[in-house]
Order: C-alpha cells, then structure tokens, then sequence
C-alpha cells in the first residue's frame, strides 16, 4: 500500500518552530500583561479637582479631592467628576494595553477574547 501524504515520527520542521515560536510568543504576551499590572495611570475632572489613580489591572488604586470640590449641597456634580475621571483613567489603561499588545498581535487581537 502506498503511503499518502501526512507526517510520521512527529512534526515537520516548519511546524515545529512556529510551535516554538508561538510558545515564545505566548511567554511574552503573559511577562507584558503581568508588567501591566503593576502600571498606575491617573486621570483628572474638573480641571484637576478630582483625581483618579487606578492599576493596570484595573483597580482603583486612589482618589484626590481639593477641597473645593466637595460641596454639600451638590454631591452629584462630585459623583459626575468621580466618574468621569475613573472612566478616563480605565481608558488609558486599555490603550496602552491594546498598544502593547498589538506588537504580538500585529493588530489582528481587535475584539478576539483573551488576547488583551
């Protein structure tokens, strides 16, 4: 019977070094991410009265209120400017991953789980 096609005693060259090339690939994406972690990014509202300090890991890691700012009788603008400046904060977070990152990918991780 003659053999037809298919690979016997094992991976052919090729395919063994883009496994390689893959687990290193991998290794790299996992030291990245995990220097990411210990990133902080801060953000501000309101002209720098309230400002946000959050991880890579997207943890909240601080807020600063001036004095100012904290007024009784409108809580819900000081809510707002929380908001708005945690929002901006994640933000950076995910565009300097999604930077990052995108030297492994070569820009074809947009919206693949997991990747980032």
């Amino acid at each position: 019977m003659a053999k037809r096609g298919g690979f016997q005693g094992g991976m052919p060259g090729n395919m063994a070094n883009l496994m390689k090339q893959a687990q290193k690939m991998q290794r790299q994406m996992e030291e990245q991410a995990k220097e990411m972690e210990t990133k902080e990014f801060s953000a501000t509202a309101g002209g720098g009265a309230v400002e946000v300090t959050v991880s890579g890991a997207k943890k909240m890691l601080k807020v600063k209120l001036d004095e100012e700012v904290v007024d009784p009788e409108d809580v819900e603008m000081l809510e707002d400017l929380i908001v708005a400046a945690v929002n901006e904060a994640l933000e950076k977070v995910d565009a300097e991953s999604a930077s990052s990152m995108s030297k492994f990918t070569g820009g074809m991780g947009g919206g693949m789980p997991g990747l980032f």
